[in-house]
């Protein structure tokens, strides 16, 4: 509104006049205090327009592009929402001579069929930023945009690849112990490609001091691969190990098996009495009555119940094996416990940061 500007309009015949050069009139010295590149367009002709109406009221219409500093919180990235600003302010004139006030009603219009590859604007608010510096105090429009990122990309693009990532590196539990190349290729593989993919997620995202929601995904995957490259070596080992045991009890029998031998041939050797008898003569406590019999004790044993674990892992005899069939149930459930807190953690906060 600039009362130097009011004119006859001859009865409502005259409803505003248009000019197309923005300095025939004064104009404010509006800035964008969070812009970091911004351009006009031009094409084919300036893309401006200034209608002034006859109580001294100016609209002033332009057409810009611009890219804004929008600082964000990514400790739940990618499940995050996010809060970008669009500030105008005054430059040089303070309050005393500017000020900016929002229009009753709707203010901001925003296109109805916006889409944006990752985000969805979900709603935006209308508010005041002014400021004081030693010079004095400058008026301030804000828009806040509340920005929620779509999941959809990062769970087919990140989470389902990692996912299977860690299903294929527990298919080594099912190869033999024998099949050291496959095992050690299929671990070496998976263990790379999870690296791999790792490094391309943070290249892609600012280096930040906090761990992300994401960081927390992939650094478990990692950890479960790595987990069943080490559950080879310890296969491997174990592996080892029973072949010398089994070693030793057959040198062992070996050496039990011709001491038999050596004692039967010098049993063979001793001339025995067909005429010598042997006579047993029975014990008896009590020296008064021969026929008179002491008590009996019994002692019952009684065998302790069979645990159905070490019934079925007395299934497989050796170390090697078990260890495998151990990882087998024991590596899905635990990743299948860490799904669930994992997404009950990040969702619940999402929804309490959301509230």
């Amino acid at each position: 509104m600039d009362e130097r500007l009011k004119f006859n309009d001859y009865h409502g015949k005259l409803k505003y006049l248009t000019l197309t050069e923005a300095n025939r009139v004064w104009m404010p010295d509006l800035f964008f205090s969070n812009e970091k590149e911004g351009h006009t367009h031009e094409i084919i002709m300036p893309n401006v327009y200034i209608r002034i109406f006859p109580y001294g009221s100016v609209l002033y219409s332009i057409r810009i592009s611009l890219t804004l500093s929008c600082p964000m919180n990514l400790k739940l990235y990618p499940l995050d929402r996010q809060i970008c600003s669009l500030r105008m302010a005054s430059y040089g004139w303070t309050t005393d001579d500017l000020v900016f006030l929002w229009k009753d009603g709707d203010p901001v219009q925003v296109v109805k069929n916006l889409h944006l590859p990752r985000f969805t604007l979900e709603k935006f608010l209308t508010d005041y930023c002014n400021s004081k510096t030693n010079t004095g105090e400058y008026s301030c429009l804000k828009v806040d945009l509340l920005f929620k990122r779509e999941f959809s990309y990062y769970l087919i693009q990140i989470y389902i690849p990692c996912c299977m990532l860690v299903i294929v590196s527990w298919v080594s539990f099912w190869l033999d112990q024998g099949a050291v190349p496959a095992r050690v290729s299929l671990g070496v593989t998976t263990l790379l490609t999870m690296a791999t993919q790792t490094s391309g997620i943070n290249a892609s995202l600012p280096p930040v001091s906090y761990t992300k929601a994401i960081d927390v995904w992939t650094g478990v995957c990692l950890t479960f691969v790595f987990g069943a490259l080490l559950e080879f070596a310890l296969v491997n080992y174990a592996s080892r190990s029973d072949m010398h045991r089994e070693n030793m009890k057959k040198q062992r029998r070996q050496v039990e098996l011709e001491h038999a031998q050596s004692l039967d041939g010098a049993s063979d050797m001793i001339d025995t009495d067909s005429n010598a008898t042997f006579a047993m003569k029975p014990l008896v406590r009590n020296s008064g009555d021969p026929m008179r019999l002491e008590k009996t004790h019994c002692e019952v044993h009684m065998q302790p119940k069979p645990n159905c674990c070490r019934s079925w892992l007395s299934k497989f005899p050796t170390r090697s094996k078990r260890i495998d069939v151990i990882s087998r149930i024991t590596f899905p459930l635990v990743f299948a416990l860490f799904n669930v807190i994992y997404w009950s953690t990040y969702l619940f906060r999402e929804e309490a940061e959301e509230s």
